[in-house]
């Protein structure tokens, strides 16, 4: 403080030593990233359209895999083109989780039979809880388990961003356990088909085994197509019944995410100053069940359902670009070795109980 009646000095404002603003401080907003992640589904799209057998969606995960890796990626891909990046890896995926819907109708889940349907609930909970038990015991990080054993069990990609959703998983175990889970399905496309043989199924079980062990749906239609329509038609159909349970899962983990956050309250059995608890169903699996309904209806006209398909195909080959965009490839090298190996025991798992159900069901 100055003396009384001393006036006080003039002092030169203090120059700041932080480093000038780098292009993520120049460019805000999501414009950049949401550009560059277009740029990728449309080379994504070219390269599916070019070469129909590799699936839209894996072609779009590499990309993004490929765009983190280049010289001065830390630069563009993890700074100015984060924001969109990220945008698109969230909340693109939830609205394409939500068209996904619009490809189940209980109508055609009812007509398959009660013995298919027990079926596909076995093949689910053997594959999740086997495939989440081997990844803890092997000590994989974070939630990689808890989403490996999503991704392989459901619908791939689809459902290991609703569930990272609700259980708030880093970015970096949700990307990668998406390229685990893409890279095994992308695999089965040239593996399956050279099993049916030697395996002795019939193209309609052939299709079926595909739907319940193959996981994502572009993947599914990829595969089961090489054993004609018949096997396409099974195979979807059962693909979508498993579908039909991310609802139920996503609400699980929620369920545990409560108790989990309830138990870490201080004695109170309430959540913590400042916290939220996860909602039951969230926001976009409530839209997804709806769009079942919608679908259900049959009043939607052919026109519509193949927009929303395309819609939904271009959101999550977007979100899928975003995600593997994220992948630090130094830290999946690192883990790479346990990773694979619970990605290859868990294929081995879902491929095996889905042929032995399969079989029994005929």
């Amino acid at each position: 403080m100055a003396l009384l009646g001393q006036r006080p000095q003039r002092t030169a404002p203090a120059r700041s030593t932080a480093a000038a603003p780098g292009p993520r401080a120049r460019v805000t907003g999501p414009w950049p990233g949401l550009a560059l992640a277009a740029a990728g589904v449309a080379v994504a799209w070219l390269t599916h359209r070019l070469v129909p057998d590799v699936p839209m969606l894996t072609v779009a995960i590499v990309l993004g895999l490929a765009a983190a890796q280049v010289p001065g990626s830390r630069v563009w891909v993890r700074g100015w083109a984060k924001p969109g990046l990220t945008f698109a890896a969230k909340r693109l995926m939830r609205v394409g989780v939500v068209l996904l819907g619009l490809k189940l109708s209980l109508r055609d889940v009812l007509g398959v039979g009660w013995a298919t349907v027990a079926m596909v609930l076995v093949v689910v909970a053997a594959t999740f809880f086997g495939t989440w038990w081997l990844g803890r015991k092997l000590g994989l990080p974070g939630d990689q388990p808890l989403l490996i054993a999503t991704g392989y069990s459901i619908c791939g990609a689809s459902a290991i961003g609703a569930v990272s959703d609700v259980s708030k998983s880093e970015e970096r175990d949700t990307a990668t356990s998406v390229a685990v889970v893409t890279l095994c399905g992308t695999l089965a496309i040239a593996v399956l088909p050279l099993l049916q043989g030697p395996l002795g199924l019939t193209d309609a079980e052939f299709g079926r085994w595909v739907g319940a062990s193959v996981h994502d749906v572009g993947q599914v239609v990829a595969t089961a197509q090489t054993a004609g329509g018949d096997a396409l038609g099974e195979g979807v159909l059962v693909k979508l019944m498993r579908v039909a349970l991310l609802a139920p899962l996503v609400a699980g983990v929620a369920l545990s995410v409560r108790a989990r956050r309830a138990a870490a309250a201080d004695g109170t059995g309430t959540p913590g100053a400042g916290e939220r608890r996860p909602p039951l169903v969230p926001l976009f699996v409530a839209g997804f069940v709806a769009m079942v309904a919608v679908r259900s209806t049959g009043r939607l006209p052919d026109p519509a359902l193949d927009t929303a398909a395309i819609a939904q195909e271009l959101l999550l080959a977007a979100a899928l670009f975003g995600l593997g965009a994220a992948v630090d490839l130094r830290t999946l090298i690192r883990t790479g070795g346990r990773v694979g190996l619970v990605g290859l025991c868990a294929w081995v798992v879902v491929g095996g109980v889905s042929y032995a159900g399969v079989c029994l069901t005929g």
